[in-house]
């Protein structure tokens, strides 16, 4: 009935595994738990490989880091069931019954469905306010908000999925990039297959550094400018891209990335800081996309 496919990179995930495994075993359905470690550490491997005792759980190690989008690929194509569903290591399901809110959504129909993310009230440590905050404010929706534009929320890191769709839309170059959960948003509007949105989010535990989330978020505008910037309807999926090409109708690049070199500075300062103005990182991802022709430091 249902795969369980969780790529992981150094960290400890014991405490979601024996979760999902607690709820499954209690709505008693058909199930797997594919646990890939993408060449993690031994420290780690030590700690997780315990995964493996558990019925219905596999635990396996990649020989080489692959990165997460291939490391996804290699999950589903492991998946002896129909419906997979995809999470991200550094999570846990809000609710006891999470399980049992994705099996009611196992239909024909369905296609796939995303249950959301949600973060802690309490802030962390200054050094992953960033990443906390952007999170609060930018992902944590509701279903009924995620519903009025299903295709800007599209997160692969709780997602349930008809594995042959999956493996259809999956991106299938080798090459590490990152931000691909909007390619993936785009193969599924472009094939119009119809989103699902409902109200079984995760706790996102795992925030990174500032400065490390920073420039993954640089890395991840690169990926869009190289892959959809000249996408038929990407303006109506993502902000940044929508923005970026109305300045480019109006030949207003090249002035933006010349004010860019100037004032990117006083931006990265203020992101950078104990109290990050995330209108200010909208602004360094706006002029960065429109300099990326002429440099690509950040």
């Amino acid at each position: 009935m249902l795969s369980i496919l969780i790529p992981t990179y150094n960290y400890f995930i014991e405490n979601l595994v024996t979760t999902l495994h607690k709820q499954c075993i209690s709505v008693n359905i058909e199930f797997e738990i594919i646990v890939l470690e993408d060449f993690s550490s031994e420290d780690y491997i030590f700690l997780n490989k315990n995964i493996a005792s558990l019925s219905n759980c596999s635990y396996k190690i990649n020989s080489v880091n692959f990165g997460r989008t291939k490391t996804r690929q290699i999950l589903a194509e492991k998946a002896k069931f129909d419906w997979v569903l995809f999470l991200d290591a550094d999570v846990i399901p809000v609710h006891d019954n999470f399980i049992e809110k994705y099996v009611s959504n196992l239909r024909d129909t369905t296609a796939v469905v995303f249950g959301g993310y949600q973060y802690d009230e309490k802030q962390p440590e200054i050094s992953k306010i960033l990443r906390y905050k952007y999170g609060k404010e930018r992902e944590e929706k509701s279903d009924t908000i995620r519903s009025k534009n299903p295709y800007q929320f599209v997160f692969s890191g709780n997602m349930l999925i008809q594995k042959k769709l999956f493996l259809a839309l999956n991106f299938k170059d080798d090459r590490k990039f990152y931000g691909m959960d909007i390619f993936f948003a785009y193969q599924l509007y472009s094939q119009q297959i119809v989103v699902q949105h409902v109200d079984n989010a995760i706790f996102h535990l795992g925030l990174e550094n500032n400065e490390v989330f920073f420039e993954k978020s640089l890395q991840s505008v690169v990926s869009r400018k190289y892959f959809l910037v000249n996408k038929a309807g990407i303006d109506s999926l993502n902000p940044l891209l929508k923005a970026y090409l109305r300045l480019k109708k109006y030949y207003l690049t090249k002035p933006i990335s010349l004010v860019f070199y100037i004032i990117k500075p006083l931006l990265k300062k203020n992101i950078l800081s104990n109290n990050p103005n995330l209108n200010y990182f909208d602004w360094y991802r706006l002029g960065y996309i429109c300099s990326l022709n002429s440099k690509q430091k950040t």
